[in-house]
C-alpha cells in the first residue's frame, strides 16, 4: 500500500434547496468527520473540504414554488446548512458554495481547457421544449409515466418508484412541470463528454487497480462499465448556473453534475493559496465521502473529467454508504419525513454526540439501515450512560471520595491489572485498522469495548469493598481505572469530540495525540482531577414520544394531502377526446412479468382481437384472481415495448387516495368490443 504525505477529504455537496437531515449525516458527513479527526489526531496533514451545491433544477423548482429567486433559495439554505454543520461539530477546513465567484471561474476554466483540447463532442439533438414557458426543459422539469413500472409521476431522468435511470424521451405521456402541457421536440446544441472513449481506462483503473473499494461501490461501477458507457451531456438549457464559456452557447449553463464536483477544487483554492499540492501532487491521497446515489458521478464522470484535463490526481477511494431510512420508511424531503439537523439541535441541546454515536453505530455501510427514536434512546441509555458514563463516573467519584481528587500512587500490578491495561493497545490496533479501511461502525464498537473493559474491571475489582480490607490495593485499582479513563479521551476523540472535550475537563488533561493511545502512565500520581459530573444523562420516554408524535403528525398530514382529489386538468376539445378508442374487454390470461415488482402481462379479449397489455397493477391484484375481469381498454394507444414485451394498449384504472387501484368497469356484464363514449 502506498504511503502518502497528506490526505484530501471531500464530502458530497448537499443541495442548497433545503436543510440537512440525518440521512445526509449517516451517509456522508459523520464518517468523513471521523476520518478527518482521526488523521489529524495522528498528526497527519489533512484538508477536509465541503460546501453547498447551489445550481441545478432542484434549486429552480424550489424558487418557483416559493415565489423567490434561485439566489434567494441558496442564500437561505446555504446559511442554514453551514450553521447546522458548525453546531454539530463537523470539522470542515472550509465549507464553501458553488455560487461563489471563485467557483464560477474554476469550473469555467476547466470546461474551457477540455473544450480547447477537443475533449468534448458537440451534438445537435431534439429536446423537449415548453412552448407556453418558452424554454427548453431539463430532465427534472418533465414528468410522465415510467415505461418500466407504469409509475405515473416519474421524472425525466429517473423513476423514484422502481429506481430506473431514464431519458426524458422514454416517458409515456410526458408533461412539463412548468405549465402542465405536453412539451414539443425542438432542436438544440450541447457538448458531451465521451465516456465510451474512456471505457478501457476505467476498466483498468477501477476494476483492476481498485478491487479494495467497498463491494457496493465496486459493484455499481462494474455494472455501469459492463453495461457500456455513452456520451453524457455537460451542458443544459437553463438560466440558473454557470454560463458555458464558449461562443455559440447563449442560454446554456454547465450541467450541475459537471460543475458540482469541481466545487471541491474551487473550495480548496478559496481555502489555501497552496491548493495545487492537494490536487496535483501524487503524494496526496484523495478520498470522496458520498452516498450511493452519487457513485457514478464520483467514480466515473468526475474522474473522466480529471483524466481528460490531465494535471489532477484521481480519488484513491470512494467509501460510499447506502441509505438510512426513518422508522421503517424511506427518508423523503418532499414528504417532510426526516429528522432535520437544525431541529434536532434545538430539541436535544448538548446531545450532538448522542446522535453521532447512534448514526455511527447503525451506519448504513453495506446495506440500507433504519433509524428509530427507540433505538436512539436505547443507544444513549444502555450504552453511553450505562457503559461509558457509568465507568467514568465511578472512576472519578471514587477518586474524589478516597483521595480528594488526586491520582493515587499504584502498588505492584497483578496479572489481571496488566492484562487489562495491555488490552488497550490491542483495541487501539483494532480501531486503527477499522477506520483506515472505512469500517467506522466496527471502529466505534472497538472504542466502546475500551469503556466496557473499564466497566468490567471496576465491577470485578469492587474497590468500594476492597477499600475496607486492603486500602493499598485500592490505590492500584483506581490508578488503573484512571489510566483507562485517560485513554478514553483519545480513542473517542474521532467519534465523540464534545464528549472527550468534556471528559478532559473532568480529568484536568490537555489533548493527547493518537500516538499516546495505549500508554498506561497518561496520568501521574498526584495529578489533581476536577470535581466530577455526569458525562451523559438519560433520555426519558417523554422526549422520545414527542419526536414520535411529530413524525405521526407528519404522516397524518401526508395522508390528508394524498386524500385530496387532484384538480381538473386543462380543458380539451371534443375532437381530442374522440380520438380515444376505449372499448370494454375481458382479461382471459394474466401472469407476472419476471424481474419486476409491479408489472402484469395481460391477454385481453377486446371483441376485435385478443391482445397483450403490460400493466403496473401487480401490487394490488393476483394474476389468477382477475381472469374474467372486465376492463376498459384504450386500444388505439401506440404500442410500447416494456421489459421486452410489446404492450398493445392501456387499461383504465381509478386510483384511491392511498394509492390502491380499482378497475374501471361496467356494473353489468357487457359485450366485448362495446365502445366507451
Amino acid at each position: 500500500m502506498k504511503n502518502f504525505k497528506r490526505t484530501l477529504i471531500t464530502s458530497a455537496l448537499p443541495y442548497a434547496n433545503g436543510p440537512v437531515h440525518i440521512g445526509h449525516l449517516a451517509g456522508v458527513y459523520v464518517p468523513a468527520d471521523i476520518y478527518a479527526r482521526y488523521l489529524r489526531l495522528k498528526g497527519e496533514e489533512v484538508a477536509f473540504i465541503g460546501g453547498s451545491d447551489e445550481h441545478g433544477v432542484p434549486i429552480t423548482l424550489k424558487a418557483k414554488k416559493e415565489g423567490i429567486t434561485p439566489q434567494d433559495v441558496v442564500d437561505k439554505y446555504h446559511g442554514m446548512i453551514k450553521a447546522s454543520f458548525e453546531k454539530f461539530g463537523i470539522s470542515f477546513d472550509i465549507y464553501s458554495r458553488t455560487s461563489s465567484k471563485i467557483h464560477h471561474e474554476t469550473a469555467s476554466e476547466i470546461f474551457k481547457t477540455l473544450y480547447d483540447k477537443g475533449a468534448f463532442i458537440e451534438q445537435t439533438s431534439d429536446q423537449f421544449f415548453d412552448q407556453e414557458a418558452n424554454q427548453f426543459l431539463a430532465d427534472r422539469y418533465i414528468t410522465g409515466t415510467c415505461p418500466r413500472c407504469n409509475f405515473e409521476k416519474a421524472y425525466g431522468d429517473q423513476c423514484e418508484s422502481c429506481g430506473s435511470t431514464l431519458n426524458a424521451t422514454d416517458l409515456i405521456d410526458p408533461k412539463s412541470v412548468l405549465s402542465g402541457n405536453k412539451p414539443v421536440m425542438k432542436e438544440t446544441k450541447h457538448w458531451f463528454l465521451p465516456l465510451d472513449q474512456y471505457e478501457p481506462w476505467l476498466r483498468e483503473w477501477i476494476l483492476e487497480c481498485h478491487k479494495e473499494w467497498k463491494p457496493n461501490v465496486y459493484g455499481q461501477c462494474k455494472s455501469w462499465i459492463d453495461g457500456g458507457l455513452n456520451p453524457r451531456a455537460v451542458t443544459r438549457d437553463l438560466d440558473w448556473g454557470i454560463p458555458v464559456p464558449v461562443p455559440g452557447s447563449e442560454g446554456k449553463v454547465l450541467y450541475v453534475w459537471f460543475d458540482a464536483p469541481i466545487g471541491y477544487i474551487s473550495a480548496t483554492k478559496e481555502w489555501s493559496s497552496g491548493w495545487e499540492k492537494w490536487w496535483k501532487d501524487p503524494e496526496t491521497k484523495m478520498v470522496h465521502f458520498i452516498g450511493k446515489d452519487n457513485i457514478v458521478f464520483h467514480c466515473i464522470i468526475f474522474p473522466v473529467v480529471l483524466k481528460a484535463e490531465g494535471s489532477f490526481i484521481l480519488p484513491e477511494n470512494v467509501p460510499a454508504n447506502e441509505f438510512l431510512n426513518l422508522e421503517g420508511d424511506k427518508i423523503s424531503t418532499s414528504r417532510n419525513w426526516a429528522v432535520w439537523l437544525h431541529e434536532y439541535l434545538e430539541d436535544f441541546p448538548g446531545k450532538e454526540d448522542v446522535l453521532k454515536y447512534t448514526l455511527t453505530a447503525n451506519a448504513p455501510e453495506t446495506k440500507d439501515n433504519d433509524f428509530t427514536w427507540k433505538d436512539f434512546q436505547t443507544r444513549n441509555n444502555s450504552e453511553l450512560v450505562a457503559i461509558f458514563g457509568n465507568f467514568v463516573n465511578r472512576a472519578l467519584v471514587l477518586t474524589d471520595k478516597y483521595y480528594n481528587g488526586e491520582v493515587p500512587t499504584p502498588g505492584e500490578l497483578t496479572e489481571y491489572d496488566k492484562n487489562t491495561l495491555s488490552e488497550i493497545a490491542t483495541l487501539k490496533t483494532l480501531v486503527e485498522k477499522s477506520i483506515e479501511t472505512y469500517h467506522f461502525r466496527e471502529a466505534l464498537k472497538n472504542a466502546m469495548d475500551m469503556a466496557r473493559l473499564g466497566n468490567k474491571y471496576l465491577a470485578d475489582m469492587e474497590p468500594w469493598k476492597v477499600v475496607k480490607t486492603d486500602p493499598e490495593r485500592v490505590k492500584t485499582i483506581m490508578n488503573t481505572a484512571l489510566q483507562i479513563t485517560a485513554n478514553l479521551t483519545i480513542v473517542f476523540e474521532p467519534f465523540l469530540p464534545f464528549t472527550t472535550e468534556k471528559l478532559r475537563g473532568f480529568m484536568n488533561l490537555d489533548k493527547f495525540g493518537w500516538q499516546e493511545l495505549g500508554r498506561t502512565d497518561l496520568v501521574t500520581a498526584g495529578h489533581k482531577i476536577n470535581t466530577p459530573e455526569l458525562l451523559f444523562e438519560k433520555i426519558e420516554d417523554e422526549a422520545i414520544q414527542a419526536q414520535v408524535d411529530k413524525l405521526l403528525a407528519t404522516k397524518k398530514t401526508n395522508e390528508l394531502e394524498q386524500a385530496k382529489v387532484n384538480p381538473a386538468k386543462n380543458n380539451i376539445e371534443y375532437e381530442d377526446f374522440a380520438k380515444l378508442d376505449i372499448r370494454i374487454g375481458t382479461i382471459i390470461a394474466a401472469e407476472k412479468v419476471s424481474k419486476t415488482r409491479k408489472l402484469l402481462k395481460l391477454t385481453i379479449d377486446t371483441g376485435i382481437d385478443k391482445r397483450t397489455v403490460v400493466s403496473g397493477i401487480a401490487e394490488y391484484f393476483e394474476p389468477d384472481k382477475i381472469i374474467g375481469q372486465q376492463v376498459s381498454i384504450l386500444i388505439n394507444l401506440a404500442p410500447k415495448i416494456l421489459k421486452g414485451i410489446e404492450s398493445q394498449g392501456m387499461i383504465l384504472m381509478a386510483e384511491n387516495p392511498d394509492g390502491s387501484l380499482v378497475f374501471v368497469t361496467p356494473p353489468l356484464k357487457t359485450k366485448e368490443g362495446s365502445e366507451v363514449r
